[in-house]
């Protein structure tokens, strides 16, 4: 292996996980998919149906789980295979880790992924919790990927998820971030700071459509293939209500905007965060990292906010609830990166929400 130098404190950036790359402590990657703070995943041919979504415990590997009676059937996706909506299925992924005791990993759906409502979480061997990976961590990775609303086409190579690298407690306290928000602010107009940066949701528009709705019963999304599909196949559009809110439908999925235009400076990444429970039967949170630069303009004098707004993926649970114009519904915690990337969010690397308004995932025309 060879040696590289690590960080002491914050979100590894791009440049900084190539040298994990080619130090052998991520195995298996394709730097063509490094993003300015992650690393997408890619799904190996290896997986299972299983039985229903698990742990490990940490007193087990994941290939003893399987073997102990949660496998179904397991399949060689290496030409692709569809993943059907209300199953769950495991797939082993291609990159294998092997972290140095200072870094620890954390795991998140690529926004395309949940714009379409797959359920996508990261597993480990021995692991006590999804899309976590301790410091020190080595063994294989896998990813639990559950469709709900519509099924999907994938295959070998295909990517769901990313990985994020930390060193270190990088998390911005309140007083940080209204540090950061005061020499830049990340929102235009006051910004709700407790726990993180408050996001409202947008239901009054000047346009015609506020939001989209999944239409159940719909036809097959192919993952790897872009601006392919007519999204009124798939979604029905919400025009603004009158009477100024919506009423969420158990278990139907819901794509909507946040009112606040957001920025995330070069040197910080951030990861969208639910809002407590006791604030409403609902979640909105299934892609939750943003990169350095969404939101930022380049300029010759070193950058500036221009924002771009937060897509919100919206399930209610239940019972049907009411989501009004302005309501709270996501917190964005901002972490220091190590280094700032070599290439922002938007900046020469293909980055397909930057500028952001309301838009569905790439799939789509």
């Amino acid at each position: 292996m060879a040696e590289t130098r690590l960080p002491d404190k914050g979100v590894l950036a791009s440049q900084d996980i190539a040298g994990l790359i080619d130090a052998g402590v991520i195995v298996g990657a394709d730097r063509a998919r490094l993003q300015p703070a992650s690393l997408d995943l890619t799904l190996s041919p290896r997986a299972w149906r299983v039985r229903a979504s698990f742990l490990p415990s940490r007193s087990r590997t994941v290939e003893a789980r399987l073997t102990g009676g949660l496998a179904m059937q397991e399949m060689d996706i290496s030409g692709g295979a569809v993943f059907e909506r209300g199953c769950v299925y495991l797939v082993e992924l291609n990159e294998k880790l092997s972290l140095p005791k200072e870094i620890e990993g954390a795991a998140n759906p690529k926004s395309s992924t949940g714009r379409i409502d797959v359920f996508v979480r990261l597993v480990t061997d021995y692991g006590a919790a999804f899309d976590e990976i301790p410091a020190g961590y080595e063994g294989p990775l896998y990813a639990e990927i559950s469709p709900r609303t519509f099924s999907i086409l994938a295959r070998a190579g295909s990517s769901l998820n990313q990985l994020r690298l930390k060193a270190g407690d990088c998390r911005l306290d309140d007083g940080a971030l209204r540090r950061l928000n005061g020499e830049i602010p990340l929102v235009e107009g006051a910004a709700d700071i407790n726990g993180g940066l408050g996001l409202s949701v947008c239901l009054a528009s000047k346009e015609e459509c506020i939001g989209w709705r999944a239409r159940r019963h719909s036809g097959l999304i192919d993952v790897d293939k872009v601006a392919a599909l007519d999204p009124h196949d798939y979604f029905e559009p919400l025009a603004p209500p009158k009477s100024g809110f919506v009423i969420l439908d158990p278990d139907e999925f819901y794509i909507l905007a946040s009112k606040e235009a957001l920025a995330v400076p070069p040197d910080y990444a951030a990861e969208m965060t639910p809002i407590s429970p006791g604030l409403g039967e609902f979640r909105v949170h299934y892609a939750g990292f943003f990169d350095p630069g969404f939101g930022w303009s380049p300029n010759s004098e070193g950058g500036g906010r221009n924002g771009s707004r937060g897509v919100l993926e919206v399930r209610s649970h239940d019972a049907p609830f009411v989501l009004e114009d302005g309501q709270l519904v996501a917190r964005l915690v901002y972490e220091r990166m190590a280094a700032q990337p070599e290439a922002l969010y938007g900046e020469g690397i293909k980055s397909n929400y930057q500028g952001q308004g309301l838009k569905l995932s790439k799939h789509f025309r």
